[in-house]
């Protein structure tokens, strides 16, 4: 099943823009987030996060998969 996907605008202090489901409970605010889309996978929602953010990463809570450390 799909999920709708968004990128958080504002940089963790690593500098990562995370990448979030809709559903996360971490999803950022309404002005802080861009919305990437509808994807399969986290991993297709992060390379288009990376067109604007090319330092992004996927959500330890509701992207694991595609977290990097």
């Amino acid at each position: 099943m799909a999920d709708h996907y968004y990128v958080n605008m504002n940089a963790q202090p690593n500098g990562d823009h995370e990448v979030h489901k809709n559903s996360c409970t971490r999803l950022p605010d309404v002005m802080n987030r861009q919305y990437l889309g509808l994807f399969e996978s986290c991993a297709p929602a992060v390379r288009k996060a990376k067109e604007s953010y090319w330092q992004s990463n996927g959500c330890y809570y509701c992207s694991l998969a595609c977290h990097t450390t």
